[in-house]
Order: C-alpha cells, then sequence, then structure tokens
C-alpha cells in the first residue's frame, strides 16, 4: 500500500513539472516581450549625497530666481550707465500757420526770404513748414548724480551675487539635512521591522503555551499591545521616509512625477566636535554672504542719498540739432540748418520735494544700517544656537549608543532565561521595548547630531 501512495505521488510531481514546463514554453512564445516593457518602464536616477548636492545646485528654482536677480542688477547697471552717453533721436514736424511772426519765422528758415516778402508782412496768408530733424543731447553735469546712481547700481550687483550665495549656503544644509532624515527613516523603519518579527514570534509561541495551559491569557494580550505599537512605529519611519522624499524632490526641483531614489549604500556618517565658539563665530563674521549683502545695501543706501543732494546743484547739458525748413517733404542740402549750444539749469524752489527726498534717504541709509546691525546679532545667535545643540547632540549620541549596547545585552541575557522558563513575558516585552526605544533614541540622536553639524556649517557660511 505505502508503495502506491508513493507511485501516486510521483506521477502527480511528473504531470505539476510538465504543465509548468508547458506553461513557461507557451509564455515564452505568446507571452510579452518583459525586455521591452522593462526597456520602456523610465529607470529611477539613483543620487548620492553628493549627486543630490550637484543637481539641487543646477536645477533648485531659488537659485534660478537669484541667478535671475543678478542679471536684472546688470541691466539696472546698464541703465544707470546711459547716462553718460549722448542721446540721440530723430523727429519730423508739419506746421500750418497765418500767425505773421510764425509765417516770416518760417520763410526765414526755408531761406525764402526777399523784398516781396516784407510787403504782405502783416496779412502773410497760410504757410506750411516740413520739419526733418535730429536732435543730440549729452549730459555735462548733473551733480553728481549719474555718478553715484552708477555706483550704487554696481554695488547692487555685489548685493544680488551674495543673496545667491546666501540661497546657495541654505540650500546645501537643506538638501544634507533632508538626505539625512530619510537614511534615518529607513534605519527607524528596519528596527520597526525588527521588533515587529521578534514579538510576532514570541507571541506566536505565548499563544501556544497560553493553548497547553503554560501562559496567562494577560501574557498573550500584552504581546498583542506591544506588536500593535511596533506596527504603529512602522506605519511612521513608512510615512517619514515618504516625507522626505518629498522634500529632498521639492529641494531638487523635480517634479513629484519623476521616479528617483537614494543610494541605498549611503550610511549616516560620524558627526565630528567644532573648535570653539569664537573661532566659529569669526568664520562667520567673516564668510557669511547676509552680512556681505546687507554691508552693500548700507553702501547703496549712502550712493542713493548723495544722488538726492546732488537735485540742490545746477545741471548742464548741451545740445545739438540738424534738419530743415521747407513748403514741401523732402530733404535738401540747401536749406538745412544746425543748432548747438549748451543749456545751465538750476532748480530754486520745488515745494519742498527735494527736501524731503533728501530726508527719506537719509531715513533710508539708517534703516539699512541698523538691518546690518541686525543681520549681525541675528547670525550670532544662529552661531551659538547651532554650536551648542551640535555639543549637546554629541553628548546626546555618546549616551544613546552606550545605552543601545546595555539594552542589547539586557535583551539577551532576558531572551535566555525566557527561554529557560526563568523570567516572565512582562519581563521580556520590558526588555524588548527597552531596547527598540533605546535604538531608536540612538537613530534620532545620530540624526540630530548630523543635523546640528550642517546647521552649524550654515552658520559659518561653508557653502558660500
Amino acid at each position: 500500500m505505502p508503495k502506491i501512495i508513493q507511485n501516486k505521488l510521483v506521477s502527480i510531481l511528473i504531470l505539476i513539472a510538465m504543465s509548468s514546463h508547458s506553461a513557461a514554453n507557451e509564455n515564452t512564445v505568446f507571452g510579452p516581450d518583459t525586455s521591452a516593457v522593462a526597456a520602456k518602464k523610465p529607470v529611477a536616477q539613483v543620487f548620492t549625497l553628493d549627486q543630490a548636492i550637484d543637481y539641487a545646485l543646477a536645477n533648485n528654482p531659488d537659485l534660478q530666481i537669484a541667478a535671475e536677480r543678478i542679471k536684472q542688477a546688470e541691466a539696472r547697471l546698464g541703465m544707470a550707465l546711459s547716462a553718460f552717453y549722448p542721446q540721440i533721436s530723430a523727429r519730423a514736424s508739419y506746421e500750418n500757420s497765418n500767425n505773421p511772426a510764425q509765417v516770416f519765422a518760417m520763410i526765414v528758415a526755408q531761406r525764402d526770404f526777399d523784398a516781396n516778402a516784407m510787403q504782405n508782412i502783416n496779412s502773410p496768408g497760410y504757410r506750411q513748414n516740413f520739419r526733418p530733424e535730429i536732435i543730440g543731447t549729452m549730459s555735462l553735469f548733473r551733480g553728481g548724480q549719474d555718478y553715484q546712481k552708477s555706483k550704487a547700481a554696481e554695488l547692487g550687483i555685489d548685493a544680488a551675487e551674495f543673496e545667491r550665495s546666501t540661497v546657495r549656503n541654505a540650500l546645501v544644509e537643506a538638501v544634507t539635512v533632508s538626505y539625512y532624515a530619510y537614511l534615518a527613516a529607513q534605519e527607524a523603519l528596519k528596527v520597526a521591522k525588527d521588533s515587529i518579527h521578534a514579538i510576532s514570534s514570541e507571541l506566536k509561541q505565548t499563544k501556544l503555551q497560553y493553548e497547553a495551559g503554560t501562559a496567562l491569557k494577560s501574557e498573550v494580550l500584552s504581546l498583542d499591545v506591544k506588536l500593535a505599537e511596533a506596527q504603529e512605529a512602522e506605519i511612521r519611519a513608512a510615512n517619514a521616509i515618504e516625507l522626505s522624499k518629498t522634500s529632498i524632490a521639492n529641494l531638487l526641483g523635480l517634479e513629484h512625477s519623476m521616479a528617483f531614489a537614494v543610494a541605498a549604500t549611503s550610511k549616516l556618517t560620524k558627526p565630528q566636535p567644532t573648535g570653539s565658539f569664537d573661532e566659529m563665530l569669526e568664520q562667520a563674521l567673516a564668510r557669511r554672504p547676509e552680512i556681505m549683502a546687507a554691508a552693500r545695501q548700507v553702501e547703496i543706501s549712502e550712493r542713493e542719498l548723495k544722488a538726492e543732494l546732488g537735485a540742490y546743484l545746477p545741471k548742464a547739458d548741451a545740445f545739438v540739432s540738424y534738419g530743415q525748413n521747407s513748403q514741401s517733404p523732402g530733404f535738401s542740402g540747401q536749406k538745412d540748418n544746425v543748432t548747438v549750444g549748451v543749456a545751465v539749469e538750476m532748480n530754486l524752489f520745488s515745494g519742498f520735494n527735494t527736501k524731503q527726498r533728501v530726508s527719506a534717504a537719509e531715513r533710508k541709509a539708517k534703516e539699512m544700517r541698523e538691518m546690518e546691525r541686525k543681520t549681525k546679532l541675528a547670525i550670532e545667535q544662529e552661531v551659538k544656537t547651532a554650536f551648542l545643540k551640535l555639543q549637546e547632540a554629541l553628548t546626546r549620541l555618546h549616551v544613546a549608543e552606550t545605552s543601545v549596547q546595555a539594552a542589547e545585552e539586557a535583551q539577551r541575557l532576558v531572551h535566555e532565561e525566557r527561554r529557560a522558563g526563568m523570567t516572565t513575558v512582562t519581563r521580556y516585552i520590558e526588555s524588548e521595548t527597552a531596547r527598540n526605544k533605546a535604538q531608536s533614541s540612538s537613530i534620532a540622536a545620530h540624526y540630530d547630531a548630523l543635523s546640528a553639524e550642517m546647521a552649524l556649517k550654515k552658520a559659518v557660511g561653508n557653502w558660500k
């Protein structure tokens, strides 16, 4: 009888193998070309930290905006420098009048004056005048306003470049922190999965013991609660991964529909202690682009004040006009005329407009000086805060690493005692929970230390 059963089993296995082989051949002949499908599927771009930073610097919209502002500042400089060039324009005019004075002027300008023109000087009748002309003007002196405005525009380019450096400095920190947050979330997810596996295994064994009458119902329920907590931690970690990926995509200037991945081989690096606070502050005050941009804004406001003060001085312009006057359209070199001159102008009273403009410029200069002082104070506070947080994070990291080692050893001992029946499931759960909390705290401390390190590097202008 056993031999008959054995023969039937062999026959069934042969039939299954033949059907599997037939199905495989059918899929090969009639199934879709999997290589072609794979070729059509877009390949996700994988970023290491350095690659992510480089990509963000090339594609982040904030940096592109800053670059456009630099170009705007360059255009404003060109506008300011245009005041030093002659202004040339072409004009054509037509007049028709019977005003004796205007008609007489037309006759003279058209080179038609003779003795007969005097006979009808009081009743000349209507006369028309066509005048095409080219006019050129040149500013000789404007109280230094053109010079001061051009210098302010040059400083505006510097300020815009420093603002771009500010964006770059903040962007590198943001990408780095988001990148480490992704790796930290992955580690947290791994811890949660390990906890679920361990608790599920213990729960399965405890249920068997409960069914055998050697374990209490409360022990099973306690493990159910711990399993639910571990599953909740898994959900939070998985969501943290997606949130950090969304943040990275935003910083890199990627559409959320674009597939990308973070290099799986990347590891959380070990933060390094820094120098003294005074050294960090000295570096920040010398390197932070915000301070340099604020200083340029002070200089710009002072230049603008000098430009407004120039309105009290006289202005001088040179001008030239070349054209002709005739009764019909066209141009004749025999009737051309040239006018050359210099005009000097001085504003004696403008309804206190100049005074108010100067007052506004003085207030603006004072505002910019206060903004510069505020920027320095804010950077000093930022450096101090980042320095203290890094010191705290490094200390917490050392304590957390020590705690993990102790918790793992305690859990190992309790696990052995549990297998030997020398401890309760409650004690086992407590040791498992303590180990998981220690691991989670270590990951959080590691991430906090890395974040604090990046914040300090940003505070001293490490990526300007």
